[in-house]
């Protein structure tokens, strides 16, 4: 009766861990077509530019490893974990390894300031447990800040890729696009995409030239009498319109 009681309490307390516990950053589990979990790497968020793609990979796989790269017994645990069983450097190392391997790599991918800052505030709840000897290692392992903070990168780039898809959508439709300056400066769609949103600007005033003036030919023509003065900014300047040379000799030619 006491082993059957132990079992139970032991499955109602993973039970209730389990939505404190953050997903895998690296992998995701599906269901296949016979009904069987698997797990399979997660797709990369689409809308984004090949540096934000670079940055999300790097971020998943690091934090990975840090507190997900081992499984004994069911219990998944990565480096940061065993690192922490050192008493004192363990603590310094992990709190090392958290910021230079995630955290700053993330903020590569020109993150808004509180988003830096919600990533700092897991790496300190981390931090600060690791003090408590053993227990605290454990909440640690639990925690796993570095998964929280793969995860926090990895929705607030999938939103910069929605947002990104929307505004180029608009554009094809030729819709005018109104973004509020707030939402630009804090997601920045299409940040890493220089040479995409410079292809953009040059249409955008291509398009603003075409209706201000004409082809090239136009430009070489010289105004007539009905079109009263248009254009006369676009016209060359001597080379275009005949000298008076010319006319003279044309008109002697008719008179003869």
């Amino acid at each position: 009766m006491t082993s059957y009681l132990q079992k139970a309490g032991v499955k109602l307390f993973e039970k209730n861990l389990e939505q404190y516990r953050p997903e895998d950053p690296l992998y995701e589990s599906y269901t296949d077509s016979r009904g069987k979990q698997r797990r399979r790497k997660r797709a990369i968020p689409p809308g984004l530019s090949a540096r934000d793609a670079k940055i999300l990979k790097s971020v998943q796989r690091r934090a990975h490893y840090l507190d997900k790269g081992f499984s004994i017994c069911g219990l998944r645990f990565g480096w940061t974990f065993i690192i922490g069983m050192i008493p004192g450097a363990g603590d310094v190392a992990d709190v090392a390894l958290n910021y230079y391997l995630v955290v700053r790599k993330a903020r590569q991918a020109e993150l808004p300031a509180w988003l830096v800052q919600r990533m700092l505030l897991n790496n300190a709840v981390s931090a600060l447990s690791g003090l408590v000897p053993v227990a605290g290692d454990i909440v640690m392992a639990v925690f796993k800040a570095n998964s929280r903070n793969a995860a926090l990168l990895e929705e607030f780039l999938r939103i910069r890729g929605e947002e990104f898809l929307k505004l180029q959508a608009d554009r094809e439709q030729g819709r005018v696009v109104s973004v509020p300056e707030k939402d630009l400066h804090q997601v920045k769609p299409g940040a890493g995409m220089s040479d995409d949103a410079a292809a953009t600007t040059s249409q955008q005033k291509t398009k603003f030239v075409s209706w201000s003036r004409t082809n090239r030919k136009d430009k070489q023509r010289a105004p007539t009498p009905g079109d009263k003065g248009r254009f006369v900014e676009d016209v060359e300047p001597d080379d275009a319109a005949p000298s008076e040379e010319a006319e003279t000799g044309a008109i002697r030619l008719q008179n003869r």
